[in-house]
């Protein structure tokens, strides 16, 4: 990746379009290579590396449970995961839920997917200063490491896909694998749908500060979380963000553009317009500028934000998403159904993506 060269500060988001080198994206080819600038100026100023696959993974995959065993440069670390089928016979599209809280596993089964239920503390623990991490990621990688608990969990969920698609296919399927979770969980499975485009579908929940709303934005949006606390809460960043914090404008990448890593695979982004914590004005922001990524990619389809909902409780199980969830596990997990997108943004957390960008939507050739 080129060097970005010394930070300068812009209050606006940064241009989705223009590349490290101030060229810009032309065609939809193109785009392969402007997200990988993105994955690296993200990992490098906000998550920390991701690391790619160990030099061995091996593990199981059984009709209730998956155990992961992974060995890099001397290093050993396991952990397990359980699973819940849905009735029929599979093999079987299935979503990992992030430590218990996301989409509805009622639902998600109903419509035909595996729940696989993961713990992401299993490989980055909360709790821990930044200087002694823990967890399965940080035994292979150092508790020193300075990458986040977001991307180990990501890395975590990367390696039960890893086993899926080593197994012999007769219980879940690799190509319709989807994640989500609900609050820190959200946060972990936006991060995780970013960075594996193995992962058909993402769905975040309530995600609030180092999830889906824009970095830029937090930092005044009124009673959102400031990005300072989210920082020191629990090491969930890098830990070169922590030299962003009372700045945000210098981050050369924002949300917006790590939700468009997702394109052109499904995206469902979840909010609670009644929480000022979560930041939900900023959420949309940025499902809306990641929107003009997938538009400009033919696929404006494939990203639906729905913050429109009545329960104001954190984490709630809300009759306004059961239909869109099971619409987005028929088109992306079992491949049934083709409902477009939606955006059902609540009045109360409207934010307007032309306040924020100084940038056009080119068009792209094929």
């Amino acid at each position: 990746m080129p060097d970005p060269g010394s930070l300068t500060s812009d209050s606006r988001l940064p241009d989705p379009f223009t590349k490290i080198d101030g060229t810009r994206v032309s065609t939809k080819s193109d785009w392969r290579c402007r997200r990988a600038e993105i994955k690296k100026l993200a990992e490098r100023y906000v998550y920390g590396e991701k690391h790619t696959k160990p030099a061995t993974v091996t593990g199981s995959v059984s009709n209730s449970s998956i155990t992961v065993n992974v060995s890099d440069q001397g290093r050993n670390a396991s952990f397990s995961a359980g699973v819940q089928l849905p009735s029929g016979s599979g093999p079987f599209p299935a979503v990992v839920v992030l430590g218990g809280f996301g989409a509805d596993t009622a639902t998600i089964k109903a419509s035909g997917a595996a729940v696989i239920t993961f713990d992401p503390l299993a490989v980055g623990r909360e709790g821990t200063p930044r200087s002694n991490k823990q967890g399965a990621f940080y035994s292979l990688y150092g508790s020193s490491s300075p990458t986040g608990l977001l991307m180990a969990w990501a890395w975590g969920v990367s390696r039960i896909i890893d086993v899926i698609e080593q197994s012999n296919g007769s219980i879940l399927q690799a190509d319709g694998m989807g994640v989500t979770g609900c609050s820190r969980y959200g946060k972990g499975a936006f991060t995780a749908g970013a960075f594996d485009q193995r992962i058909a579908l993402t769905m975040p929940i309530e995600s609030g500060t180092a999830g889906a709303p824009i970095l830029r934005g937090v930092a005044g949006e009124s009673g959102a979380q400031p990005l300072s606390s989210a920082y020191s809460e629990q090491p969930w960043t890098g830990d070169a963000f922590g030299s962003f914090t009372g700045n945000p404008a210098t981050l050369p990448v924002d949300t917006h553009e790590i939700a468009a890593m997702v394109a052109p695979r499904g995206l469902l982004i979840m909010e609670n317009p009644h929480i000022d914590w979560l930041g939900a004005k900023s959420g949309s922001v940025a499902a809306l500028g990641a929107a003009e990524v997938y538009k400009a990619l033919g696929a404006g389809s494939n990203i639906s934000y729905w913050s429109d909902v009545q329960d104001g409780n954190h984490c709630a199980s809300r009759s306004e998403w059961r239909t869109p969830l099971q619409q987005h596990i028929q088109k992306f997990l079992r491949k049934t159904g083709n409902e477009p997108g939606v955006f059902r943004v609540s009045g109360k957390k409207s934010g307007n993506l032309s306040e924020w960008r100084n940038w056009q939507t080119p068009v792209l050739t094929d």
